[in-house]
């Protein structure tokens, strides 16, 4: 009688459970409305993309909306927009030329650029079909058909439409190609070394790259396989054997004047292979072997630096040697806003003919020195010196007439800030000093000694990520802020330094541009983003919150999604999107359209949150980012509990007794963390692609950001020690439900680190489920929907109780369009 009385109680207890938290019906076809490619038709642009005109104030834009696409030609100095053309009698004039039917709603044009002032050139396809002119095609080979391109010229002035019938579009760059400033000579790789060739013969090469005639000069001979002078990564070793003897990218950094150019080369030939086996090639499986460096690993990359004579043909080292095992970077000097447009840009170093800048940093970090180079002599004088007990981190210095002074980035008093030194690197003054973080320089003004530059956390009660534009003289007065709102703002400014276009939004509002002048005034309202057939399907924007980290005083941001059908009443279950950092969070700041992870998962009938960490964004205090310095497996999981913690005491229809977790990446390692250090908190995870043990990921993010210790012995040899705590050390802490996912041939993550956690829970006796995604590197690439269904289906059992799903994925399916022959 008693067990019988156990049983009933037991009985009632599982009857209460259920009534407490009853399955619920995932919404799936809610979810499957807001699709990529659903989205795709719902909204269109979300900012002002400035294509600056060239010793102009004036740029150019196309923005698109539920009416279709409109070109604008601005002019900042008359503070005046203006259509580009007219489209319907564009629509009207290529339907004439082109015979082929246009309107005012659909025009396609490409390649638009401006060739003088007044004019551009664009390009318009047609559906006529003609034979490629194709100068590589061997004797007798059939002629290959391609759709005829039309070109034309328009004139801003008269709106006069011109047909270029004679036109030859200048072909696009290779990526082989490194073109001198002066546009005379081409240097690349081949075969493991450099080589240069003419203008004349250059031309050859873009008609036909195997073209035999084509001359071409050795500049070394003495590169080999993974002591080369150029680029052969990121290649498969049957594409590595194919194209063994191509031409290959070279990084180089050229002089202004072209007679000079500095490269890094690198010997990995030490550094261990690593491999990934691709299991679907056809017709047999291939293997991919490349290098990789992982964390306290003896056998490390070396970095030297050559300075080449383009005159004399001949290189030699600088000699910039200093710690063991350094990394040796050249500054390449900005890319004018006003030539993204070129058919090619030229990468110059940062100086000038005369000399030019590197940083030289340090294995564990903590070290980064600032050099410059005299070219003629080879002399390197160091100019600034970064020391932390923690990483370094740096950002490009700007040159002040001509390299007489220099505005330098550092952390060095807890917060990033900007800081003017002499040429021989001796401190003038600090430029912007207190508790706010300074991003990166936008544009100098010489003349008026003004720095023009983004930061966050300045302005007072506001989120303090959302990043603004100020401006400050070099001396450290007239800090002004100069495009005020709390929004998340993104800067374009002109070459000038005379204006710029403020893109601005919230994950709540609709995104805005407008034109400012360089003093902060407000001179045109230029676009709001369309959301109307966005908000039609019932979408609504997230929310956004403030809680308490766990230490109870530092404040973390975030963002809460719900779905679209939110019912008050109802208790639902709560799923966190991480991702840990250090180098960023998982926090949306600005306006998107949305996206898997957060907006689209939530509506299957959960509510997702994502929220910061200490040792998170690197855009706080130096305190703040480096907070995990050496717990890089278990820094920020307190805080992503207590913020579930404090929303659910906030909210009481978040149920904290169904709480989810999910990231990729680091966010993948992270969330397996959380399910192993907080068993009995976090009930379901799916950990995509987590770097789980961070002994076998890159030595850069691991050894940076956990950190490695360097020690010299006795006779005065250095090395590094490298130890951390890794996910599958807890494998047996596991309770709740989790999914680990992994692409097979992932070069970044390697698919090691999943199947190690696999190994460890198998041995544990722990039931688990694996997701692997042939064919697929890091990002999942075609498979990016499946796996989101895959998501969905997990969540839907584990936290919502649905376990309806059919064999087939109904959802994926009703988007495929049937066609053929029957």
């Amino acid at each position: 009688m008693r067990k019988l009385l156990l049983l009933c109680c037991c009985a009632v207890n599982i009857v209460l459970l259920h009534a407490q938290t009853p399955a619920a019906k995932a919404n799936y076809q809610l979810a499957a409305r807001f699709s990529p490619k659903k989205l795709d038709k719902l909204v269109f642009s979300t900012s002002v993309d400035a294509h600056w005109l060239k010793n102009s104030t004036r740029f150019w834009y196309m923005y698109q909306t539920t009416a279709g696409k409109n070109w604008y030609l601005v002019d900042a100095a008359k503070a005046e927009k203006k259509p580009l053309f007219d489209n319907e009698k564009m629509a009207t004039a290529l339907t004439r030329i082109v015979k082929d039917p246009f309107d005012a709603q659909h025009l396609i044009i490409d390649s638009i650029q401006f060739t003088s002032d007044h004019s551009f050139r664009f390009e318009v396809k047609s559906s006529q079909d003609v034979e490629k002119k194709d100068t590589s095609l061997k004797k007798g080979t059939p002629p290959v058909k391609e759709k005829k391109v039309f070109y034309f010229e328009y004139n801003t002035d008269n709106a006069a439409l011109t047909e270029l019938k004679d036109f030859k579009k200048p072909k696009r760059k290779p990526e082989w190609a490194s073109i001198a400033p002066n546009q005379q000579t081409v240097v690349f790789a081949r075969r493991f070394n450099l080589y240069w060739m003419d203008s004349a013969n250059y031309r050859k090469a873009l008609l036909n790259e195997d073209d035999s005639t084509i001359v071409e000069h050795a500049l070394t001979t003495d590169g080999v396989e993974n002591y080369a002078y150029g680029d052969n990564s990121n290649e498969t070793n049957v594409d590595r054997e194919k194209n063994k003897n191509k031409r290959k990218p070279a990084y180089i950094n050229w002089s202004p004047d072209s007679r000079h150019f500095a490269m890094v080369r690198t010997d990995q030939r030490r550094v261990k292979d690593l491999w990934v086996i691709n299991s679907i090639a056809e017709p047999r499986p291939t293997l991919e072997t490349y290098k990789y460096h992982m964390p306290g690993e003896k056998e490390a990359p070396e970095d030297e630096l050559l300075l080449f004579d383009m005159e004399a043909h001949s290189e030699k080292p600088v000699q910039v040697q200093q710690f063991k095992d350094q990394d040796i970077s050249i500054w390449s000097a900005p890319q004018p806003a006003a030539s993204r447009d070129d058919d090619y840009r030229v990468q110059t170093w940062l100086g000038s003919n005369a000399q030019f800048y590197v940083s030289r940093t340090s294995r564990d970090l903590k070290r980064i020195d600032l050099l410059r180079v005299e070219v003629a002599s080879g002399v390197v004088t160091t100019l600034v010196q970064e020391r932390m007990n923690t990483y370094v981190e740096t950002r490009r210095p700007a040159l002040i007439n001509g390299g007489k002074e220099l505005v330098e980035w550092s952390e060095q008093d807890g917060w990033a800030h900007f800081y003017l030194y002499d040429d021989a690197g001796h401190l003038k003054n600090q430029i912007t000093s207190g508790s706010f973080h300074c991003e990166d320089i936008i544009g100098v003004d010489e003349a008026k000694r003004v720095l023009y530059f983004s930061a966050n956390g300045k302005e007072p009660n506001e989120d303090p990520y959302y990043l603004h534009f100020y401006k400050v003289n070099f001396d450290g007065t007239g800090l002004k802020l100069l495009n005020p709102g709390e929004f998340e703002h993104a800067m374009s400014m002109d070459d000038s330094h005379a204006f710029f276009v403020d893109n601005f939004s919230r994950v709540n509002t609709a995104p805005k541009s407008a034109l400012y002048s360089a003093d902060g005034r407000k001179l045109i309202d230029l676009e709001t983003t369309d959301l109307s057939s966005l908000m039609a399907t019932g979408y609504k924007f997230p929310e956004i919150f403030k809680v308490k980290a766990d230490d109870g005083i530092t404040d973390l941001y975030g963002v809460l999604y719900k779905p679209y059908d939110f019912d008050s009443t109802k208790k639902y279950p709560v799923v966190e999107y991480v991702y840990p950092g250090p180098q960023t969070e998982a926090v949306n700041k600005a306006f998107s359209r949305g996206a898997d992870r957060t907006d689209r998962i939530a509506q299957i009938g959960i509510i997702v949150v994502t929220v910061g960490n200490r040792g998170g964004n690197p855009s706080r205090s130096k305190w703040y980012h480096n907070y995990g310095y050496g717990n890089l497996r278990d820094y920020g999981l307190a805080d992503k509990k207590a913020a579930i913690e404090q929303l659910a005491d906030r909210y009481h229809y978040i149920d904290i007794n169904r709480v989810g977790i999910h990231g990729h990446s680091g966010g993948g390692f992270m969330s397996t963390a959380a399910m192993l250090v907080y068993p009995d908190f976090f009930k379901v995870a799916v950990s995509s692609s987590g770097n789980h043990d961070n002994s076998i990921y890159n030595r850069w993010w691991s050894e940076k950001h956990h950190g490695v210790k360097e020690t010299i012995d006795e006779k005065g040899d250095t090395s590094f020690v490298y130890a951390i705590d890794k996910n599958p050390d807890l494998a047996r802490n596991l309770k709740g439900h989790l999914m680990l996912t992994t692409g097979d041939i992932d070069n970044n993550v390697h698919p090691a680190n999943t199947i190690r956690v696999v190994n460890a829970l198998i041995k544990a006796n722990k039931r688990f489920d694996l997701m692997l995604l042939p064919g697929q590197r890091h990002g999942y690439g075609d498979m990016q929907e499946f796996f989101f269904w895959g998501l969905a289906d997990y969540y839907s059992k584990w936290l919502l109780g649905d376990f309806s799903q059919p064999v087939d994925i109904v959802e994926m399916d009703r988007e495929q369009q049937q066609g053929g022959k029957k």
